[in-house]
């Protein structure tokens, strides 16, 4: 997959969503986000980035330009912003190291990765604010998200914050022909990807779903009622509050 065709067509799509829609307007699957804060969200992301990039660690606050100045329209914030990332990762091989945030990939692969997902679903956001249909995602990009949050979100980012589940507990993610298992519990929590079904047997739930549908639901903008859910739904509502966490 070639994640900065999807970064360069997500931006785009963002942009035409956004145009000449009332800022005020709020993200019907985020209570209390609006679609301008989003626009604005993913423009200061952009810069974050390659903050990380150019500067070989973790940006401290004010090492990078967080809003628009003073007068500057939060959309061309956001469209420069894309440009320049964009830019930057097209200057440099995927394999080529760089600084992360994820110490298992430390190389520009990463971020194409991590900004073609979170611009695709903050694209989402903005055109549910606008009231639009939510586009359509390709059935590769959702299946490489649903690993994505699985894996470096669940399985790192709640590891950074600290943050534990009171049980432990198996949860299966299948999409189509893929599987997950995911661990949450006080000893922290994982995900892998599963090759052999019989290995899922271990689970005590399952969660299942088509490809766009699994991905909005694991970034927490879709409700239970729109994924199969089978087994324990405590271990389910644990996973769902654990991602929540690790996500917002």
């Amino acid at each position: 997959m070639n994640h900065l065709e999807v970064l360069r067509r997500e931006a785009e799509l963002l942009v035409m969503s956004a145009i000449g829609q009332p800022p005020h307007k709020g993200v019907p699957a985020c209570p209390g986000l609006n679609l301008g804060e989003t626009v604005r969200h993913i423009g200061g992301g952009y810069r974050g980035a390659l903050a990380w990039i150019r500067l070989g660690r973790e940006p401290e606050i004010g090492e990078w330009q967080d809003y628009p100045e003073p007068g500057e329209d939060a959309l061309e914030f956001m469209r420069s912003g894309a440009e320049a990332v964009i830019a930057e990762l097209e200057a440099h091989d995927e394999d080529e190291p760089c600084a992360t945030w994820w110490p298992d990939q430390q190389n520009y692969g990463f971020w194409r990765r991590r900004l073609a997902h979170e611009t695709t679903v903050h694209r989402m956001d903005v055109q549910g604010a606008a009231g639009m249909e939510v586009g359509a995602l390709d059935d590769e990009v959702a299946v490489d998200g649903v690993d994505e949050v699985l894996t470096l979100w669940l399985g790192h980012k709640l590891d950074v914050l600290g943050v534990r589940g009171s049980r432990d507990s198996l949860v299966t993610i299948q999409v189509e022909d893929h599987l997950w298992l995911t661990r949450c519990g006080p000893h922290g929590a994982s995900a892998w990807r599963v090759v052999d079904p019989e290995d899922t047997h271990v689970a005590d739930a399952q969660v299942s779903a088509g490809p766009m549908t699994m991905y909005r639901w694991l970034w927490g903008r879709l409700p239970d009622r729109m994924v199969e859910v089978v087994g324990d739904h405590d271990a389910i509502a644990q996973l769902w509050a654990l991602l929540r966490l690790a996500t917002k």
